[in-house]
């Protein structure tokens, strides 16, 4: 009796063994799958998977990532107005991935991204405060803070997965199309009318001198900005009342609106005699999705055809 049941202990013993065993050689296995990298970041060097599945984007690179074949699982990039769904342009390619906060925000839905179990977090300086409880969820990649050079912040993504080459054609073929729209509306309207675009914002206007969409016509599509443009010296767009729009007085304008400002533009006396009003060349574009649409890849890009089809006259 006494050697049966030395038996069972041993049997039992090699049989809990085993099984350590098993599974210490099952992870082993599957961590050797995993490869990995080292890239830079702002924090420095961060090791991450080389072919990560389950992303999460709270910097508001989800465009580049969607660029670049990598769609995230989880994004931040929404609607600058309805911050509860994606951008309308761009639904069709991330209307799967959950929602976990304001890429512009400082904080996020921590929980909601813990549940997504992702393998790799691309987030921005701004959001710093998280960035400790971040890295205990999955490896982080803080990217620099380009919020307003639309390329730059594409190539840093490419620069993640080794996909430089890969933007530069992609970057080729959009200036070359730019252009040729740009050329084309010229053609249509003139070589030297100028453009000028605009937020409305509650009986303010600010003014797209350095960024967005107004880079847009002068820097991609090649076409002039009035001579009197207010500077711009960081992120911020200058700010001018409508008779500081007057003053600028160019011979296009585009207005990006709500419903309610828009309605607030056809009531108003100075608005209708502006020069480019009476003259039939303003052009009222939705705030949503147009005001954020061109700080994006893929938003900018399909903005070309749009400004396209409200110039040529």
């Amino acid at each position: 009796m006494k050697r049966l049941k030395t038996l069972s202990i041993l049997g039992l013993t090699i049989l809990t063994l085993g099984m350590v065993t098993g599974c210490s050689s099952s992870d082993t296995k599957e961590e050797a799958t995993v490869e990995t990298k080292v890239v830079q970041s702002v924090k420095g060097e961060v090791e991450i998977p080389a072919d990560p599945q389950r992303i999460v984007d709270i910097s508001g690179s989800s465009e580049e990532l969607v660029l670049l074949g990598h769609t995230p699982v989880g994004t931040a990039n929404v609607d600058s107005y309805e911050t509860d769904k994606v951008p309308s342009y761009i639904e069709d390619k991330l209307g799967e991935s959950k929602i976990v906060g304001h890429s512009m925000m400082d904080t996020m839905d921590i929980e909601a991204i813990l549940s997504l179990e992702p393998d790799l977090i691309l987030m921005a300086p701004r959001q710093e405060k998280i960035y400790d409880q971040l890295k205990e969820i999955a490896p982080v990649v803080m990217l620099e803070d380009n919020s307003n050079d639309w390329e730059a912040k594409l190539n840093d993504v490419a620069s993640l997965f080794g996909q430089e080459e890969e933007v530069k054609k992609w970057l080729d073929s959009y200036y070359d199309k730019a252009k040729q729209i740009g050329d084309e509306i010229k053609k249509a309207n003139g070589e030297d009318e100028t453009y000028l675009t605009v937020l409305a914002s509650a009986g303010q206007f600010m003014v797209f001198t350095e960024g967005g969409i107004g880079t847009v016509l002068r820097d991609d599509m090649g076409l002039p900005q009035p001579e009197n443009m207010p500077k711009q010296d960081s992120i911020t767009l200058p700010t001018v009342t409508i008779e500081g729009l007057t003053e600028i007085d160019a011979d296009n304008i585009l207005v990006i609106a709500t419903e309610s400002d828009k309605k607030d533009l056809e009531n108003n006396s100075v608005w209708k005699e502006m020069r480019a009003v009476k003259e039939g060349n303003a052009v009222i574009l939705d705030a949503s999705p147009y005001f954020s649409q061109a700080y994006n890849p893929i938003g900018r890009e399909l903005i070309l055809d749009s400004l396209k089809n409200e110039l040529v006259k």
